[in-house]
């Protein structure tokens, strides 16, 4: 196959303990080198947390495998200084289009509004963006990555677990007081353990096909149901970078996956799709999925993301990007407690609140999943019913579901959270992450979620607020009008800010706690609150 990408080999290196027969003892082990893996290793050592990840690969994942990245992730991304890169080489996209059999039905904005630094998505093939971060952490003298090490068994002791670990020098055993397993959805790191996943395994498959060609399509999301080249099945075209295209078929739970791997059957689909184009077929795969999940998140002193906690279907793109918000939500938890300003409480919410996000995942992977795989007649004359209807009234569209693209999940429910009082006309809710904006600092034009994830903030929108501390944990104080301008008022309506209004925000980016006024012994309790103190 025609290949436009030369993949890296990362060179094995026999670490020092395993030379001396040494075990040393780590703050994180992380396994898996994946997206995931390698945010976690990003937003640690950004942290002042020295991380060890493991992988027995020695390369980038082969194939595009995940495409679509979604804006939370990039504003993630974008706090850990990798995100311009993926941008830049990405195709970045906002519009989706939806047809039945060859009528366009309606199409869909992502990002109708500005004044957002990052874009509602992105498509870039992963093994770009596995480079990008790779190369990000060689520069970390934080974060120490070693290739080609396979984690075989592992123990748990009350204060620490022990990895034995398989090298091409032979076997070793090393220490960790926290492992994070990113290793996929056949983790052996879960089995390990004993976690055992929950939920529904779906009955169909689908073929993805990377080609490469030049093609004047718009850089758009087009979503098929039922299309002309395709009959009774459903289908999807989308732009990658390097002239690289991704299209899906789906093939039905008969489908023979060895079969339709091959050239000489996937060519014709591609013809049929696409008419007089010339291409080169670069990658593909058959797959088929499941929508579950693990019952806990922690086990012991072993915390799984990604994957190896959850599986979606591809439907809405929300299996890396609901990885990376696993990391973005566990990191700061577990610097607070390896720095001793927090207690193990904190790394049980990582659980309580992202296992809330991973079934609101799973709820809309299985209702996508339901309306693009209809299970019987019945349940199809319903969906070409509303597909119809979709094409000239606009009530019938949110019906329609060609795969609800990734967005964050709120915390709404979490113990974290300190209620609202008073009203309160923004969206911006205790547990919502926070919303971007264009504000000068220092005379320099910026954006608003750079200047916080660090640590806590309190945005203060008066005069009034003052830095607030539980512990070892201070929330320092963000001020408009004076740390930084609020150039297009966008906070403001953003924040539905009033003269006073201050708002304490998590190192996550996440909304805690909101006022219309400072009150330093409510502010005191909000930040005990969410260090799972209160």
């Amino acid at each position: 196959m025609f290949s436009t990408y030369d993949a890296p080999v990362y060179p094995y290196v026999q670490s020092a303990e395993q030379a001396t027969g040494q075990p040393a003892r780590h703050k994180v082990v992380v396994i898996g080198a994946g997206p995931v893996g390698l945010t976690a290793a990003l937003d640690l050592a950004a942290r002042g947390v020295p991380v060890v990840v493991v992988d027995d690969n020695n390369t980038v994942s082969v194939g595009s495998r995940a495409v679509c990245y979604a804006k939370r992730p990039l504003e993630i991304w974008d706090r850990l200084g990798v995100a311009d890169r993926m941008i830049a080489k990405g195709v970045e996209w906002k519009l989706g289009k939806v047809f039945f059999g060859d009528r366009q039905v309606y199409q869909f904005d992502l990002l109708p509004e500005g004044g957002h630094k990052c874009p509602a998505f992105i498509n870039l093939q992963q093994y770009y963006l596995e480079d990008y971060m790779v190369e990000a952490a060689a520069k970390n003298p934080l974060i120490d990555i070693r290739w080609k090490h396979k984690l075989l068994s592992l123990r748990q002791e009350a204060d620490h677990a022990m990895l034995t670990v398989e090298t091409p020098d032979g076997v070793f055993v090393t220490e960790a007081d926290w492992v994070i397993a990113c290793d996929g959805a056949n983790s052996d790191t879960r089995r390990m353990v004993g976690a055992e996943f929950t939920g529904q395994f779906f009955q169909d498959r689908f073929l993805i096909a990377d080609i490469v060609m030049k093609a004047d399509f718009p850089t758009e999301r087009w979503f098929w149901f039922d299309p002309p080249f395709h009959r009774n099945q459903s289908a999807l075209l989308h732009k990658q970078s390097d002239n690289v295209w991704r299209l899906d078929f789906q093939l039905g739970w008969d489908a023979d996956p060895e079969v339709e791997k091959r050239e000489e059957n996937i060519i014709p689909r591609v013809k049929a799709m696409l008419p007089g184009v010339e291409f080169e077929l670069e990658w593909a795969s058959v797959y088929q999925f499941a929508c579950r999940r693990i019952d806990q998140f922690r086990h012991g002193r072993v915390i799984f993301a990604g994957d190896a906690a959850h599986q979606v279907s591809p439907f809405g793109a929300r299996g890396a990007n609901t990885g990376v918000q696993d990391i973005d939500n566990l990191s700061w938890k577990l610097a607070a407690v390896l720095a001793g300003d927090a207690d193990k409480a904190l790394i049980d919410s990582y659980h309580d609140e992202r296992a809330f996000a991973a079934d609101d995942n799973i709820l809309n992977s299985t209702r996508s999943t339901d309306f693009i795989t209809p299970k019987n007649a019945a349940s199809k004359r319903f969906r070409n019913a509303v597909l119809d209807l979709a094409e000239r009234a606009s009530f019938a569209r949110p019906l329609v579901n060609s795969g609800r693209l990734s967005t964050p999940t709120p915390y709404v429910q979490s113990t974290l959270n300190t209620p609202d009082a008073g009203i309160w006309h923004s969206k911006m809710t205790p547990g919502t992450v926070c919303s971007d904006a264009p504000v000068m600092v220092a005379g320099q034009p910026g954006w608003f979620l750079r200047q916080i994830g660090k640590s806590f903030t309190l945005l203060d929108f008066g005069t009034q607020a003052e830095a607030v501390s539980v512990g070892g944990t201070t929330a320092k104080v963000l001020r408009v009008g004076e740390d930084l301008e609020d150039t297009e008022r966008l906070l403001v309506k953003r924040y539905d800010a009033q003269p006073g209004t201050v708002y304490l925000i998590r190192p996550d980016q996440h909304v805690a706690a909101r006022w219309r006024s400072f009150n330093p012994v409510e502010v005191q309790a909000a930040l005990a609150r969410a260090l799972a103190k209160g």
